[in-house]
């Protein structure tokens, strides 16, 4: 078993995680936050303790945080005895970030086929575009597959 990681480590990993998030479409901010509640040892962290721990304004802890609200990616919650807003990553959100990536497949695949209709059947822009939608719905089906598997496999 790895012993307990430095600050500078845990520090290095957050801005790591939350690169890789950020170069996959998440905003940069709520990336770092998602990175930073991740190492959290309680698993959930209060504006406060978000702002200190990524040295981030509180306005851009709320910024971030209200738009990981809005996705369902984080929850809010109040714990006992506390006037503090608590936040805390959902149990399945990177099933959650997949399933939302894979609706944007299936728009890929129905405006290119969309497209595809425009054109006579034999033309080389259909065959290109009936490609497209058929890569897109295979990959689609594939992840929504492997997202159910998962589910299935790691009750929440």
């Amino acid at each position: 078993m790895a012993e307990e990681p430095s600050p500078e480590a845990v520090s290095q990993f957050v801005e790591r995680f939350a690169g890789v998030l950020a170069n996959s479409g998440v905003p940069t901010m709520s990336a770092r936050v998602m990175g930073a509640m991740l190492v959290s040892p309680t698993g959930t962290m209060t504006a406060n303790e978000l702002a200190e721990s990524l040295q981030i304004s509180q306005p851009a802890v709320s910024g971030a945080v209200r738009q990981l609200l809005q996705v369902s990616f984080i929850s809010r919650e109040r714990l006992p005895g506390s006037r503090k807003d608590h936040y805390r990553i959902r149990e399945d959100v990177f099933a959650a970030i997949l399933e939302r990536r894979n609706l944007a497949l299936s728009e890929w695949e129905s405006t290119s086929r969309s497209g595809a209709n425009l054109f006579p059947d034999d033309s080389p822009v259909a065959r290109r575009l009936t490609e497209a939608a058929d890569f897109f719905a295979f990959i689609h089906n594939d992840m929504d597959n492997m997202i159910k598997n998962w589910r299935s496999e790691h009750p929440g």
